[in-house]
């Protein structure tokens, strides 16, 4: 995700001094973080470009690298040259090798993640995991990295707080008369070692931007590269050119999703011709922060006529680029919320609001101005950007492009996208994309078990849902402050949770839990955190995003598909009790010993939890009920939920085994389909 913010600027003044042939120079940058409009609305038709700034300009202190090249390209001297993903006499333009180059980042796994990223080798064969970025940022950086490489033009326009076109680019922060402002003099101020012969082991370093950060959430940590390394370190690392490095940060600070849905600096393009290094822009709201897709890989389904698609995509708070799997990635081009079919909360068309397919539009020098344009070839694959009819079309068209797998495939990843979440939820409870990206795909969990399995959404709520999705519920983005805050903590996780967990154990019937919203403020939960002791732990409101919303008195909870939460889960006391009630979810499970527990039941609306602590070996759990009075089953999940191991048979007993290595493991006894009965249990704990 990336914020958006249309508004004033800040002028920030730099002391110090950079060393530039041999010379000492004070100089200011302006960082203006993001505070930037569309140029074009999305209700304008878009075109071939305009022009945007003068050629001359490539000459300026303003300038970032020189332009030696052109996207359209294939038979100079420089183009039939073998390049990192490409072999020589290709007979590819450069932007198919910007495809091609995108396709080839080889896949490993994420820094201390559980998911895989990629990973990047420079012109110079320095070996790097992709950066921890946001997700329009990934795209930027993948984009302007490939052309500072291959001396290939490349901008992006926005218009300021006083209705100034900008251009910010390889020619520097510019508008169409010249400099910006007193923005930065990339070429004077900043060191170009390209035409050094450096390797990993010489490799020069530059001290100022090892120190830059990006702007918003103190979240650009870049541990792989060293314990306290920022944005800048890693910058300092991919680039010889360190101007690049000093003008990523300003360039990731200061423009958005929003931008990439600009017709000015994308357009959109048809379905059947999708390729690695498109975008796929996800955007619920008219202005505001969206959700960035790079296109991975496309590669040819195992059924004739259709394409297999991987996305990868940063996030916000800030984190590698995960790379996910065709299924996963065909649930983002299906969307509505991809320009699809359909309205938002506010009515809005979806199609309307600049989401979905999506191609880098390429700079050209045109009678001595740069353009924002299309090469030839892709005239006859672009939609215009007011053709709604065929922009909504899309998802659906890839429904069918994309091929389909089994259901149960389906089924495992869906339920794998909720679990991821709801991690993320654990690191930073007040997310409300994470809120809407579960429940987008619990929809279609509820939509696939119901065609493919006949379950209704009560019986899929009553299987795989969670306390905590009733607590971190939907908010409507518009009207709720929540949305806005993205340095929530895992400690405020903890104690949110602590709070739900007595305040139901505490009521004599069921009721559902409390939301974590404003509600006239936080104060519920801060005074909880003060009960624990954790006062210190609970951090206050703050606008880390553009925050019209700053000001509600109480957010606004989304009207819910999801089935009521006492139907679910019931009251945990009354007739239905044993030795460990109330245990009846997860998060509140019952610690298990080791041996035989008698007189257990499960109830209508009950489930029963157990955590055990093992050692290391073969953890095995039996229940024993009468399966004519009720069919009982038995799982075990790992502590994200992850299922281990389940049984669900149609005798008078159900058994699991579990290798362990030490680490907790959750026990479920439930009734199948709503069943209910009195069961033993028998469990040995290594």
């Amino acid at each position: 995700m990336r914020r958006f913010f249309a508004g004033w600027l800040v002028v920030l003044l730099v002391g110090g001094l950079v060393y530039s042939c041999g010379q000492s120079e004070p100089f200011e940058e302006i960082e203006d973080y993001g505070k930037f409009d569309l140029v074009n609305d999305f209700d304008k038709a878009d075109g071939p470009g305009v022009r945007a700034v003068p050629v001359s300009a490539d000459d300026s202190d303003t300038a970032v690298w020189e332009v030696e090249n052109d996207w359209g390209d294939k038979d100079t001297s420089e183009a039939r040259k073998a390049g990192l993903a490409w072999s020589a006499n290709s007979g590819l333009n450069w932007n198919e090798k910007y495809s091609a180059w995108i396709d080839g980042l080889a896949k490993v796994d994420g820094y201390s993640t559980s998911y895989k990223t990629f990973q990047i080798v420079n012109p110079q064969g320095k070996t790097i995991t992709a950066p921890v970025l946001e997700c329009a940022e990934v795209a930027y950086f993948l984009r302007a990295t490939f052309a500072s490489w291959y001396h290939l033009p490349f901008y992006m326009e926005a218009v300021d707080s006083a209705g100034t076109r900008i251009f910010f680019g390889h020619f520097g922060w510019r508008t169409s008369s010249g400099r910006y402002k007193k923005s930065n003099l990339f070429r004077s101020w900043y060191k170009d070692y390209s035409d050094g012969n450096y390797s990993a082991s010489n490799w020069p370093q530059d001290s100022r931007l090892r120190a830059k950060k990006l702007y918003g959430s103190d979240d650009d940590y870049q541990p792989f590269i060293a314990d306290d390394a920022r944005a800048g370190a890693y910058f300092d690392e991919l680039f010889l050119n360190k101007r690049v490095g000093h003008f990523l940060i300003l360039f990731l600070s200061n423009f958005g999703s929003i931008h990439l849905a600009d017709s000015g600096n994308t357009f959109n393009v048809k379905a059947e011709v999708v390729r690695p290094g498109d975008v796929l822009l996800e955007r619920w709201q008219r202005r505001g922060i969206g959700h960035t897709l790079v296109v991975k890989t496309v590669q040819p389904g195992q059924i004739q006529g259709t394409l297999m698609a991987e996305l990868v995509s940063g996030s916000m708070p800030r984190r590698q680029p995960k790379w996910e799997d065709p299924t996963a990635s065909k649930r983002y081009f299906t969307m509505d919320a991809t320009g699809g079919e359909g309205t938002n909360y506010s009515g809005d068309e979806y199609a309307k609001l600049g989401g979905g397919l999506k191609r880098w539009r390429v700079a050209r020098a045109q009678e001595g101005w740069y353009t924002n344009t299309m090469l030839p070839e892709d005239v006859a694959n672009w939609i215009s950007s007011t053709n709604y009819e065929a922009i909504a079309a899309r998802p659906g068209i890839f429904e069918d492009l994309l091929e389909k797998l089994d259901p149960e495939a389906m089924r495992d990843e869906l339920v794998n996208i909720i679990n991821d979440k709801r991690l993320h939820l654990r690191d930073h409870p007040a997310s409300c994309s994470a809120r809407i990206g579960r429940e987008d795909a619990f929809k279609d969990l509820y939509e696939l078990l119901d065609e493919h399995y006949s379950m209704d959404k009560q019986e899929v709520d009553e299987e795989y849902r969670d306390l905590e999705d009733y607590i971190f519920a939907e908010l409507v983005y518009t009207e709720s402050k929540t949305c806005c805050w993205n340095s929530t903590t895992r400690g405020m996780y903890e104690i949110i949770m602590d709070y739900n967990q007595k305040y139901l154990a505490e009521g004599e019937n069921c009721r559902p839990p409390v939301v974590f919203m404003n509600d006239g403020g936080y104060g519920t939960f801060a005074d909880h955190a003060a009960v624990l002791g954790r006062a210190d732990e609970w951090v206050d409101w703050s606008e880390d995003e553009s925050c019209p919303q700053r000001n509600v008195a109480s957010d606004t909870e989304l009207e819910h598909a999801w089935t009521d939460y006492c139907t679910i889960f019931g009251s945990g006391s009354g007739d239905c009790t044993d030795d460990f009630e109330p245990n009846n979810i997860r998060s509140a499970a019952a610690e298990l010993s080791d041996g035989n527990h008698q007189g257990l039941s499960i109830c209508s609306g009950d489930d029963d939890w157990y955590v055990v602590h093992p050692n290391s070996g073969t953890l095995t759990v039996s229940i024993y009920f009468t399966h004519a009075n009720g069919d009982l089953d038995l799982k075990a999940t790992d502590v994200d939920g992850n299922q281990l191991s389940i049984s669900q048979g149609t005798g008078d007993s159900e058994s699991i085994e579990v290798s362990v290595n030490g680490e907790d493991v959750y026990i479920l006894a439930f009734g199948y389909s709503g069943a209910t009965g009195d069961y033993d249990l028998n469990i040995t704990i290594p």
